[in-house]
């Protein structure tokens, strides 16, 4: 399996990251951001895809520092708890310094001029968010993102294209947290909400009981013209 290491920030310690290639010159690269199942197949295949339309593809280990290697499977539910307990322990600060180490690989793999974009699934949607107004990400999508209603004091600092898929039938994401989500950014410049009613979370996952063919296709073309458009 294909990784990289990668030099945290702060400190001298290192964490992998999968990576997949594209077979030319890469035309940009783009952060896979994991679920809570870690870097698992279904993460891997997103890179795999990426890497396909000639972006260079990482997903970095953001559970490292708690148990490196993490892939579990969200229909086996002792795994589906062991998921749970591993982000209940998770420090998301120090996942957006992970992912900002990510990027600067990213970009010293790129052209000078190339860009980097970051896509983020469950808790990668919110880790997603937090990028865009914690980094200078070129441009980041997150699906089904958790917790964005408790993050929109950062809206300000937003300042690259940021593009968000709610799942209409979240029992993660109630429908208050999804009216938030609305009322705080469907005013902001950089920011773009699409809906995806009687869809449940994880409904654009790779493999697995959750996916939902037609509206994680729709989803995915989104996403493919928004990185053709902002980092290509």
């Amino acid at each position: 399996m294909p990784t990289i290491t990668i030099q945290e920030l702060a400190g001298d310690k290192s964490f992998n990251a999968y990576l997949a290639e594209p077979s030319g010159t890469p035309k940009g690269a783009i952060i896979v951001i994991q679920e809570i199942f870690g870097v698992n197949e279904g993460i891997r295949r997103k890179c795999d895809h990426w890497a396909s339309l000639g972006y260079l593809a990482l997903a970095p280990d953001l559970f490292w520092r708690l148990e490196p290697g993490v892939e579990l499977d969200p229909d086996v539910p002792d795994q589906f708890q062991a998921a749970l307990k591993l982000m209940g322990r998770f420090d998301q600060d120090q996942g957006i310094s992970d992912i900002e180490a990510t990027i600067r690989a990213a970009r010293a793999r790129l052209p000078a001029d190339g860009k980097v974009g970051a896509v983020g699934y469950c808790l990668g949607g919110r880790l997603a968010f937090m990028t865009a107004a914690r980094t200078d990400i070129d441009a980041s999508v997150g699906y089904y993102a958790v917790g964005v209603d408790g993050l929109l004091g950062e809206k300000h600092a937003i300042a690259r294209p940021l593009m968000l898929h709610i799942a209409g039938a979240d029992h993660f994401v109630l429908p208050p947290a999804q009216k938030a989500m609305h009322d705080g950014l469907d005013d902001h410049p950089r920011v773009t909400l699409h809906d995806y009613p009687g869809e449940d979370h994880g409904f654009a996952t790779e493999i697995g009981k959750r996916r939902s063919d037609a509206a994680a296709k729709l989803a995915d073309g989104r996403t493919e013209a928004f990185f053709a458009q902002h980092l290509a």
